[in-house]
């Protein structure tokens, strides 16, 4: 199920309160991403999204989607701290309602000469256009199962390194991304970008669960990077966006 924000022109999947699983425009909007070619502080990357967002003519509550960088993983208790800071700004736009937020993201952590604090990757929003095509950004997810417990009791092969084990986690990381992709009515053939966290080596899985379920029709960006919370070992987005720029 799918839910409206009106304000923002697009549509969105609710998750949790620091983010949604994935934002897709209205019609007559599409979703441009915009990629920082060197990694920005988080605050002053919001600074720079709003300055971006709003010399494109369109209200801050456009911001639909982002890709942000993280020092190291977190513990439950750090990341809950983190993104209660994070949807600090979220709210001040007026997109977060202290409930609800619409806004899809990924939030990893490069292996290797990773940021000295958490920064801005990438963010996308909404803009009027006069094309058809739909466009969307899915959130990054990894391999944990929903619903309450600890990460600890829903990762899926909790610290199994094994092929097999990589195996399992990568085949239910990409079903998560189908459930999300089905949500707004697409499928992997809509996609023109895919992205995997992972600092192990998954391609043993590749063939049967990326390539045969059809997620590498555009290809696969590979981030070595791991997921946001310790003891996840692979996560994956995709979206379909027709204007990317890096600035």
């Amino acid at each position: 199920m799918t839910r409206d924000f009106p304000s923002g022109n697009y549509r969105f999947i609710p998750a949790v309160f620091q983010y949604s699983s994935g934002a897709a425009a209205d019609p007559g909007y599409e979703i441009e991403r915009v990629r920082f070619d060197q990694l920005v502080p988080l605050a002053d990357g919001f600074a720079q999204a709003a300055k971006y967002i709003q010399a494109a003519g369109r209200p801050l509550t456009a911001f639909c989607a982002c890709e942000l960088r993280s020092p190291a993983a977190f513990t439950e208790e750090g990341f809950r701290a983190f993104n209660l800071h994070y949807v600090k700004t979220l709210a001040e736009w007026g997109i977060f309602d202290g409930t609800t937020n619409p806004v899809a993201r990924s939030n990893v952590c490069p292996e290797i000469d990773p940021p000295a604090e958490p920064s801005f990757y990438a963010f996308s929003f909404t803009r009027p256009t006069g094309a058809s095509t739909s466009t969307f950004v899915i959130a990054g997810g990894a391999e944990a199962r929903g619903g309450p417990g600890t990460y600890s009791e829903r990762i899926v092969r909790y610290r199994d390194l094994s092929p097999d084990g990589l195996r399992e986690k990568v085949g239910f990381t990409v079903g998560e991304m189908e459930e999300r992709l089905s949500a707004f009515g697409f499928g992997w053939k809509e996609t023109t970008g895919v992205q995997a966290y992972s600092v192990h080596d998954f391609h043993p899985a590749v063939a049967d669960e990326l390539v045969r379920r059809g997620a590498m029709r555009s290809g696969l960006t590979w981030h070595f990077a791991r997921p946001p919370v310790v003891d996840l070992e692979y996560e994956m987005d995709c979206r379909r966006v027709m204007r990317e720029t890096v600035i």
